[in-house]
C-alpha cells in the first residue's frame, strides 16, 4: 500500500545498511551485531534531551546465537 513520505534525514548509511523508504517484498541485511547500550543511548534527533537517574546495562546472555542472517538463496549462515 503507498504512503506518503513527508522530509528525511539521513545522517549516515554504513556498510550492509539498508535505506528503504517505499514498498518492497524482501529485505536482506548481510550481517548481523548485538549491541548494548544504557538508558538514552540511542536517541536521534536535532534537540534531544536526556534525563536518566542511575542506569545499569544488563550484558549477560546465555544464548549462543541471537540472530541468524540466511544467505538470499537459503543457502547457510553468512
Amino acid at each position: 500500500m503507498p504512503a506518503i513520505v513527508g522530509s528525511i534525514k539521513i545522517v549516515s548509511v554504513g556498510p550492509s545498511s539498508i535505506v528503504h523508504i517505499g514498498d518492497s517484498i524482501q529485505l536482506a541485511p548481510q550481517s548481523t551485531s548485538k549491541t548494548f547500550a544504557g538508558a538514552g543511548s540511542f536517541n536521534t534527533g536535532d534537540s534531544v534531551q536526556n534525563y536518566n537517574a542511575i542506569s545499569s546495562t544488563n550484558t549477560y546472555d546465555a544464548d549462543i546465537a541471537d540472530t541468524n542472517a540466511v544467505s538470499a538463496n537459503g543457502a547457510g549462515v553468512i
